[in-house]
């Protein structure tokens, strides 16, 4: 008998299968998304954390420009017996160099709370949560420019090109809502981004999906042509076309790392026309919760920013991994677009005017979270890029202090009303404790449930980090 013949489908390479089945695939993603029950698909796995987390979620508050911690978390009554004298030690070259005399601060100091940490009159709101507060009063950093500054705190390198802190969160524990990305970063009114630019917030070398995705609190888009114009159907069609394309260009290069970052990024670009709208949305929120967080304040900048603080506890109760908060920029005559707390001149009416921008919606977002039940998986970290000097510069400014400068923890595993690190007399120096910008994320990994050594990357050759080589837990700041 003659050999039986067997279709020549059965014999069809591989790449040219997945190219010309690829149309199917937009269809069974669609009736995935037509068949859920809930608004926010949560993934059937998450990446394994190293060790029993005790944060779920990160919101950084990121007070770009530098605050002055000599005027808010570390006060130091020798500013005052020594006003107007030379400061009595060795003066290391400055940003402008323009170095004048020791400088008492402008604001008063007074303690708080059971714990009773002295905090600035500059907040006397978030002064109030004090006791949910871990002050590093140790940070240092090895640069003082801002743009170079900005970068190390978010990526632990002083230069464009590696993945944000938000970032690694999301590359070591995944997305818990596969309708929002994983890090998002919030900003309102005239917000703009820290010197450095969006690289801030970038995914660098890690997958795509992993990038920061920004949101506009309170524009009438949050995000720029987020609403589908001509329907959501057309729109499905066309990333089924271009999901083909993509899924074709994949078996034709065997390449398909990028590609299928970019099919998972034009996914969720569609599920987020409809969670992104729902958001923003605060129409359902009380007006005591409105009235908490200043959204209602006549003071424009307090209000926007107050917006921000909302939705960054919303998008916590959606399972966002990673939010960052944006200052605003304020008509205060110093300060930059990009860093509103750098007052070279005038740090007292620029430091009143940022302090009333944050100090209530921070206090109350710590506060919602807590009677919510949210702030113990929750992390809230504030920090600038750097401290200032205790002498002044000009006449009533502070110029950069990479040396010294303080910055808090509240939430998911931190030991609240402590206090960490001892600066000299003049808040000039670390003298106790030295913390640097690679133990704050070392220490936020851990809490997360990530060792920040093996949390890895390879490329260009190398292991990489958002630690870098360095790092280590601060571990009397942890509960």
């Amino acid at each position: 008998m003659p050999a039986r013949s067997v279709p020549t489908a059965l014999f069809m390479p591989r790449r040219r299968l997945l190219a010309e089945a690829s149309l199917g695939f937009g269809a069974v993603a669609l009736a995935a998304l037509e068949s859920r029950a809930e608004p926010a698909g949560v993934p059937a796995a998450l990446p394994r954390p190293h060790h029993p987390p005790r944060a779920r979620q990160v919101i950084f508050c990121y007070m770009s420009g530098g605050v002055s911690h000599v005027d808010s978390f570390d006060p130091k009554p020798r500013l005052d017996a020594d006003h107007g004298k030379p400061l009595p030690m060795k003066v290391e070259r400055t940003m402008f160099n323009n170095n004048g005399l020791v400088m008492r601060s402008p604001f008063t100091f007074r303690p708080w709370g059971a714990s009773g940490i002295p905090v600035s009159s500059m907040f006397p709101r978030i002064a109030e949560q004090v006791d949910d507060l871990a002050v590093i009063r140790s940070m240092t950093t090895p640069v003082s420019e801002h743009a170079q500054a900005n970068f190390l705190m978010h990526t632990g390198f002083p230069f464009l090109g590696f993945p944000s802190a938000g970032a690694w969160a999301s590359y070591g524990l995944g997305s818990e809502n596969a309708d929002l990305p994983s890090y998002v970063v919030l900003q309102s009114g005239n917000a703009a981004v820290p010197h450095g630019g969006v690289g801030l917030f970038s995914n660098g070398f890690l997958p795509g999906p992993h990038q920061a995705s920004i949101v506009r609190a309170d524009a009438a888009e949050a995000i720029r042509n987020i609403r589908a114009h001509d329907g959501a159907v057309p729109q499905r069609r066309r990333l089924e076309a271009v999901a083909a394309l993509d899924r074709a260009f994949v078996g034709a290069t065997g390449a398909p790392a990028a590609v299928e970052a970019a099919i998972h990024n034009a996914e969720t670009a569609f599920r987020m026309q409809a969670a992104v709208p729902t958001l923003v949305d605060i129409a359902g929120e009380s007006a005591a919760t409105r009235a908490a967080y200043g959204i209602d304040s006549p003071n424009a900048p307090t209000a926007a920013y107050g917006r921000q603080c909302l939705l960054a506890r919303r998008l916590v109760e959606r399972g966002v991994r990673f939010i960052e908060l944006s200052c605003l920029t304020q008509n205060i005559g110093a300060g930059g677009a990009g860093n509103p707390w750098d007052q070279h001149g005038a740090l007292e009416k620029g430091h009143a005017a940022m302090a009333l921008q944050v100090d209530q919606p921070i206090a109350a977002l710590i506060a919602d979270l807590r009677d919510r039940g949210l702030l113990d998986e929750t992390l809230v970290v504030w920090a600038g890029e750097f401290g200032r000097t205790p002498f002044s510069q000009g006449s009533d400014g502070r110029d950069h202090n990479p040396m010294a400068f303080s910055v808090w923890l509240a939430g998911g595993g931190v030991k609240g009303g402590t206090v960490h690190g001892v600066t000299d007399d003049f808040g000039y120096r670390v003298v106790e404790h030295p913390c640097t910008v690679y133990d704050m994320w070392a220490t936020v990994l851990h809490l997360l449930g990530i060792d920040h050594e093996e949390l890895t990357y390879r490329w260009g050759g190398r292991d990489y980090r958002l630690t870098d080589v360095h790092g280590r837990i601060i571990e009397p700041i942890l509960a």
